[in-house]
């Protein structure tokens, strides 16, 4: 027997933690997340977490200002993500960074980020945010916004056109003229107007495609710890809608309130020129009215964004459901799952609601002003034409100008409406763009040549935890995995078995310690190098939508005709390619719903043969066949670990047992290793996992008793 240095037999039977790792069984399943107290998100405390994106001034869980759950169902935060394993890493450090970076922890969010308002000084504020976001098409929006202006400004002249016109009447002279320069000056207002509108159109999809891609391509880029805490349908909402917002506040949020600024200057200019008593009449309702409408435009601001996480969290109940659609059948929970997404429907109407009425309160009092105006220069004007100090013609023209001021003032208003809007939305864009990511690949990184050698891996006194609640996954782990051949990973669910992988492919960097990888420190592999020396077959075996042929040419989208074919061989696949419609060319449903699991599995079983790696890490890939496909599969496993180097998780002895080494986890803890004859004559927990869990009967089925003896299951 082969004793690992700093650990004894007297840990053996400690129950197991549920604490492990990201994936497979360390995970609590996610019926345990339905227990937990309503508004607590999983792993921690709100504000602890990256998800956590709170834009608003509360703070809190992300999607929903107030703190509290959009909708919930069984006692389940809305904000959890749907299969997102409730015992996956949340709260304060999920993923630690390596030395030198800045932070505690990866999972935190830099200064500014999501979980803070974006007062106190902390980042660029959201205005700086979206006018970054413009500039790269200020030179089309200056074009633009000048032909719109040009537009308006022949709109100006149309009063005083319209005075001439009423004086020619009265001096009993041809308004032709007159007229004529009015229709000209309507025709040229309305082609320049429509043709400024189109380019800020059309440079607001530009904004928008920009955004969307900076966004997904930032999505994409995210270390898991951030993932893992975020919600899908709330993160489609931010690249769908908020992105959309964008066009909005471009064109009427900030070049409209440019020209309407410039419109109502002008205007005013004009009616100086008419006549600057009434002018001061009119200044003096309007800008008393606006005084008090620009109180409201905080509390627009602040509406507008509850409103928009309002609607992400309603997409986050909705992909609550369609995530686990089958579950939510099969447990007969339609009603109460119906229930939860109308209850998180309702709460963003509610919030609708709540900018509808501020927005519309804000448009009558901006609209009430030229009223008022109107009554009190139609007073001052009327006793100032009877008096014979003013024409009756620039009482007409002056109240025109008063009308025209309207359009200037409702585009204000709209403007500053949109621009609270746009703002909120650029807010929770850069929300997720704050979260940590992990660098981009280096241009030589992708296409550098990979040796075809086999990986050694060496794990020295490695500590690593997920930063909530619970005891570390692992608390000094030794071990070393040899070059070529096969090396299994055994234990209790909760050992930090599924820990190992995450941590070798670098999802997550542990605290201390060492791991090296091919004798060098894994944190001096760039990331694509890294990983496209290795091939992960996870335990859920995820499928994407698609076809079967792109499934399988996931990992290695260059993988040729015979190479695929031969993967499809040796996996056994052959029944399912023949018994599908268009062979590899199916589509295969969203998540391969049209599959088994065992033909999910072995597709990506396949999918990793084809990465030809240099490291494969299996992750109880025999789960779910039967034990025909799983001999065979047990056949292709040992034919690789003589070409490659091969490291899995598994509980089923016939697995195991072929092994050239076994490593027994315990606790976080590596308890012994060796052969599995050494380990079945030496360590009591080898042995009882070999007669209970481990153990299969002559024809490959799990046993429904523990064996009487280890050799019974040998």
């Amino acid at each position: 027997m082969s004793t690992v240095a700093g650990t004894t037999g007297a840990e053996a039977g400690r129950p197991p933690e549920r604490a492990g790792g990201p994936h497979g069984k360390e995970r609590i399943p996610p019926e345990d997340a339905a227990a937990k107290p309503a508004g607590e998100p999983a792993g921690g405390p709100a504000g602890e977490s990256p998800g956590n994106l709170a834009g608003g001034p509360s703070g809190k869980f992300l999607g929903n200002p107030s703190g509290e759950s959009a909708a919930t169902s069984a006692g389940e935060p809305a904000g959890n993500l749907p299969g997102n394993r409730p015992g996956e890493p949340t709260g304060k450090s999920a993923g630690k960074p390596p030395a030198g970076s800045p932070g505690k922890s990866a999972g935190k969010p830099p200064a500014g980020s999501p979980g803070k308002s974006d007062g106190g000084g902390q980042g660029p504020s959201p205005l700086r945010l979206l006018l970054s976001r413009v500039r790269p098409h200020r030179g089309v929006l200056v074009r633009a916004g000048l032909l719109s202006l040009a537009g308006s400004a022949a709109g100006l002249a149309m009063p005083l056109m319209a005075k001439h016109a009423v004086d020619a009447f009265a001096a009993e002279r041809s308004p032709a003229g007159p007229l004529v320069t009015l229709t000209a000056l309507v025709l040229l207002g309305a082609c320049l107007s429509a043709y400024g509108r189109y380019l800020m159109a059309r440079t607001g999809e530009g904004v928008v495609l920009r955004a969307r891609d900076q966004l997904v391509g930032r999505i994409m880029r995210l270390k898991v710890p951030a993932v893992d805490r975020l919600t899908p349908g709330d993160l489609q909402s931010r690249v769908t809608s908020d992105t959309t917002l964008l066009r909005t506040v471009l064109s009427s949020g900030l070049v409209e309130s440019f020209n309407s600024v410039l419109m109502l200057l002008g205007t005013i200019g004009f009616m100086a020129y008419m006549d600057l008593t009434l002018l001061g009449v009119t200044l003096v309702v309007i800008v008393g009215i606006g005084a008090v409408t620009s109180l409201l435009m905080p509390r627009i601001q602040r509406a507008q964004l509850r409103a928009q996480e309002s609607v992400g969290a309603m997409g986050a109940a909705l992909d609550r459901v369609l995530q686990a659609f089958r579950t939510v059948k099969a447990s007969g929970a339609e009603e109460r799952e119906t229930a939860a997404v109308a209850s998180a429907a309702r709460h963003a109407h509610d919030r609708g609601v709540s900018v509808a009425r501020w927005s519309s309160v804000s448009d009558v009092t901006m609209m009430m002003s030229i009223q008022l105006a109107f009554l009190a220069v139609l007073g001052v004007g009327g006793a100032r034409v009877a008096s014979g100090s003013l024409e009756i013609s620039s009482l007409i023209a002056f109240l025109l100008y008063l009308f025209y001021l309207m359009g200037p003032i409702g585009g204000l208003v709209e403007g500053w409406t949109g621009l609270q809007s746009g703002l909120a939305a650029v807010r929770r864009i850069d929300e997720v763009e704050s979260l940590p990511g992990e660098p981009a690949a280096a241009p030589g990184d992708a296409s550098r040549e990979v040796p075809a050698t086999p990986l050694g891996v060496t794990f020295q006194d490695v500590t690593f935890g997920y930063g909530d609640e619970r005891a570390p996954a692992h608390k000094g782990v030794t071990f070393d995995v040899p070059t070529g051949g096969l090396v299994a990973l055994v234990g209790p669910s909760g050992a930090g078995k599924s820990t190992v992988f995450s941590l070798l492919e670098r999802f997550y960097d542990h605290d201390s310690g060492t791991i090296t990888v091919d004798g060098r420190d894994i944190r001096d592999w760039p990331l694509a190098e890294l990983r496209g020396s290795l091939a992960y077959v996870e335990q859920d075996a995820p499928v994407l939508a698609g076809t079967l042929r792109e499934n399988l040419a996931f990992a290695a989208p260059d993988a040729s005709e015979e190479a695929l074919t031969e993967a499809v061989s040796r996996t056994r696949l052959d029944t399912l390619v023949d018994r599908l419609p268009e062979g590899l060319d199916t589509a295969v449903g969203h998540r391969g719903v049209t599959l088994s699991g065992g033909e999910r599995q072995r597709i990506a079983i396949a999918r990793a043969l084809l990465r030809r790696p240099r490291l494969l890490l299996l992750d109880e890939v025999t789960s779910q066949l039967d034990a025909v496909n799983e001999q065979a599969l047990r056949d292709v496993i040992l034919e690789l670990a003589e070409q490659t180097t091969v490291l899995v998780i598994a509980h089923r002895l016939s697995t195991v047992r072929h092994a050239d080494r076994i490593v027994v986890l315990e606790d976080g803890r590596v308890r012994t290793a060796g052969t599995h004859e050494e380990l079945i004559a030496s360590d009591d927990l080898y042995r009882e996992l070999a007669t209970t869990q481990l153990a299969v009967d002559a024809h490959g089925g799990v046993t429904g008793r523990p064996l009487r003896s280890a050799e019974t299951a040998v």
